[in-house]
């Protein structure tokens, strides 16, 4: 069996304030180690937009070329161009589209550290009681 703990309610109260303040110096770091972490990504995000915008920006024009080459010679290298377009157009959208989900707002948000200090908070919480 255990010794009964003979610390004084002061002694009490001042290691738990110590481990309170270790606890919330902690969580803040998880915090921001998160939040690094989720910035880096929107970082890799947007330039996965940009390099789907420019794939965007080159389909297009190549659909535009493919119909001014259509008009003007009706030839196989009209439907080359048009084919090149789509596939270009189609590969910058999925780009665009897969990355604007990364850099959404509900995507940066510290979700485990608030997880986190939602356990600490019922933790303490049932040894005050």
């Amino acid at each position: 069996m255990s010794e009964p703990d003979t610390r004084s309610i002061p002694d009490v109260l001042s290691a738990v304030a110590g481990d309170l303040a270790d606890l919330v110096r902690k969580e803040s770091e998880l915090v921001r180690t998160e939040v690094k972490e989720n910035i880096s990504d929107a970082a890799k995000a947007g330039m996965s937009m940009s390099l789907g915008a420019a794939l965007l920006l080159g389909g297009f024009l190549s659909l535009i070329a493919a119909v001014v080459l259509a008009l003007s010679h009706v030839m196989d290298p009209a439907w080359a161009a048009l084919l090149v377009g789509l596939v270009a157009g189609l590969l910058g959208y999925s780009l665009v589209r897969g990355a604007a989900k990364k850099v959404q707002p509900s995507a940066l948000a510290p979700d485990r550290a608030a997880r986190q200090i939602q356990k600490d908070a019922q933790l303490v919480k049932e040894q005050v009681r």
